[in-house]
């Protein structure tokens, strides 16, 4: 097989690596959205005297070098104004429509 097609199959399978990879770690945080989004529900922090501690809110140094999903959504989820995170790390949903 000449080089050139060997190089383009390369490339080719490299771009299909990535594009999956990206693809999967969108899917793990949309999940983490949905299930942030679930857990303040059924805890019922839905203001700030209802806020709750959430368990992963804070990043684990355990998990050095793992991608932690949860932490991440949640990040987003208060950036986006969706979700509000006290000074003592409680939080509660403030956008109720999603």
């Amino acid at each position: 097989m000449p080089e050139t097609v060997e190089l383009i199959i390369g490339i080719a399978a490299l771009l299909a690596v990535i594009t999956l990879t990206r693809r999967f770690h969108a899917w793990r945080i949309k999940r983490a959205y949905r299930l942030i989004i679930d857990d303040l529900r059924a805890q019922g922090a839905l203001d700030p005297e209802s806020a709750v501690p959430l368990p992963y809110a804070q990043r684990s140094i355990s998990k050095m070098g793992i991608r932690d999903h949860l932490a991440l959504a949640l990040d987003h989820l208060v950036f986006d104004n969706i979700v509000v995170r006290l000074e003592d790390d409680r939080c509660y949903l403030k956008d109720r429509t999603v």
